[in-house]
């Protein structure tokens, strides 16, 4: 029987990283961006269909629904299954409270401009990159591009927002970029506290690239590289560049306000 926690992080905040350190360890399951999400939108969906109202049969429904992640993740032998999705926007919590309980939920923040420094520094290097493949043609396009309404970054800051707002503390955990890059030890120590899970000694001197149950990621869907890390010894982690200086002014000032979580984290 697994015990599964989730993670909802901001792109490019750490999330693949935090993934190959978690998963040094046999007992633990950090997965790449997962599917149970809209899975469970799908699923909740049939809720609205006609032939759902004509014979509205909550208890089968709910047999089905709350199997979701034990039938999913069956064959994976680890204890401890962090899913990686949005789980804190609002309609993947709600659906997530109807079949959960002791909801746990990792989230990682940082910067909104650095991470779309992130994002535009790689798609300046790589040509393959999904940022280079619409009309956005210079920074502040491709800037607005990723800041889309529909686009993952609002909705995974919408998510945070609905925790920090809407929801108990005990349920959320905020983990900052810097802190799991610059003081890497203490910030996963807390982690497993949060969890309430037995802690593993970590080698973070030697960081692998993600891999989980033998798969990669299949970048040529997204850009080459899009979740490639520096490995080795995470003191070395550094960026070759300034995410406020390649990005325009005009963004800085116009999402530098996302960055809420401030206020609310230490």
């Amino acid at each position: 029987m697994h015990n599964i926690f989730f993670l909802h992080g901001l792109p490019r905040a750490g999330n693949t990283v935090f993934g190959s350190i978690m998963n040094q360890n046999p007992d633990v399951a950090v997965t790449a961006n997962s599917i149970c999400a809209d899975m469970m939108g799908e699923l909740f969906m049939l809720k609205h269909t006609d032939i759902f109202k004509n014979f509205p049969d909550h208890k089968s429904f709910d047999n089905v629904a709350k199997s979701v992640f034990k039938n999913y993740y069956k064959d994976w032998k680890q204890k401890y299954i962090i899913d990686r999705a949005p789980w804190g926007y609002p309609i993947n919590l709600k659906f997530l409270k109807q079949t959960r309980s002791n909801i746990k939920i990792i989230v990682l923040v940082r910067d909104i401009i650095e991470v779309l420094g992130s994002f535009i520094a790689w798609s300046e290097k790589e040509p393959t990159s999904f940022v280079n493949q619409y009309a956005a043609k210079t920074r502040e396009e491709k800037c607005e591009m990723l800041m889309s309404k529909d686009g993952i970054i609002v909705k995974e800051l919408i998510g945070i927002k609905h925790l920090l707002d809407h929801q108990p503390k005990e349920i959320y955990h905020i983990v900052k970029f810097n802190d799991l890059v610059k003081n890497t030890k203490n910030t996963i120590d807390a982690i497993y506290n949060f969890l309430g899970i037995p802690k593993f000694k970590h080698d973070y001197n030697n960081i692998n690239q993600f891999k989980i149950n033998n798969m990669s990621y299949d970048d040529t869907i997204v850009g080459k590289g899009l979740h490639t890390l520096q490995t080795g010894s995470i003191n070395n982690y550094k960026e070759n560049y300034n995410a406020y200086d390649i990005i325009p002014s005009i963004i800085i000032n116009k999402y530098k306000q996302c960055n809420f979580w401030e206020e609310n984290v230490n």
